[in-house]
């Protein structure tokens, strides 16, 4: 693939997580901020009660401006990111077209930088967890997203190797299986942190974190649809024009 197409195809992965940002800005205000709101009613309520701090970003900037910068900023890194990505993979990962390169690299992506920490770190409301402990929480995320995303390129790179000798079948149960040990590994050895007050709603807690999963997968799900689309018109040849047919003149 030569510069100028991976330059066209990385202002497209830009547009699409632009447009993904946009969409999973949406669903973030509507069905996320309403429990950020009620969590962070009751950490005031708490902090009342010990002397509370003076609020250095109003609440509406957080939920409009703060929220609107933050996906819109981060879908449109991650689509260049994952562009990049799908320029490597395309033609290597097996007979797919771009549409289905895009859809697995954008399902990919929310598996391994998504899913797969939050299963171990799950994201928290205001109010949820130790301020004291936040640095911690924050490096062991990230490190579980690199261990994800290295672990899932591992299984790619070894399905490939084994398939000739197993078949494609076969080798990418291998592959999947050995993914979903060493990550059970990580889970198992890495610390774990349970920080909820029992005096925090349950169900609170559970619709916070299914909001922030719905943001994420309505960030790649557009993404790989609206990316799939954009390069499959840049890669995809059009077909010839069909030139009218005359019939001949009957001598």
């Amino acid at each position: 693939m030569n510069s100028i197409s991976v330059r066209a195809l990385l202002v497209r992965g830009m547009l699409a997580g632009l447009i993904a940002g946009a969409l999973a800005l949406v669903v973030a205000y509507f069905l996320g901020e309403s429990q950020v709101d009620a969590a962070i009613a009751l950490e005031e309520a708490h902090s009342h009660d010990h002397g509370g701090g003076e609020e250095l970003v109003s609440r509406t900037m957080q939920a409009t401006g703060g929220l609107a910068t933050g996906v819109l900023v981060f879908g449109v890194g991650v689509g260049g990111i994952a562009a990049l990505v799908f320029c490597y993979a395309l033609g290597r990962i097996g007979d797919f077209g771009p549409r289905a390169t895009a859809a697995l690299v954008a399902g990919a992506a929310l598996l391994t930088v998504y899913v797969v920490p939050f299963l171990k770190y799950p994201a928290n409301p205001p109010a949820v967890g130790n301020p004291d402990t936040i640095g911690k929480r924050t490096t062991l995320f990230f490190l579980m997203v690199a261990l994800s995303v290295l672990l899932a390129v591992a299984a790619v790179i070894i399905g490939k190797r084994l398939a000739p000798r197993l078949g494609n079948w076969n080798a990418s149960i291998a592959a999947v299986a050995g993914f979903v040990v060493l990550i059970g590994l990580a889970y198992a050895f890495l610390p774990s942190f349970d920080e909820v007050g029992k005096d925090f709603p349950a169900t609170l807690l559970w619709e916070f974190r299914l909001s922030t999963l719905a943001v994420q997968a309505t960030l790649w799900g557009t993404f790989g649809i609206v990316f799939g689309y954009l390069t499959e018109r840049l890669l995809t040849p059009a077909a010839p024009a069909t030139a009218p047919q005359t019939a001949d003149a009957v001598g």
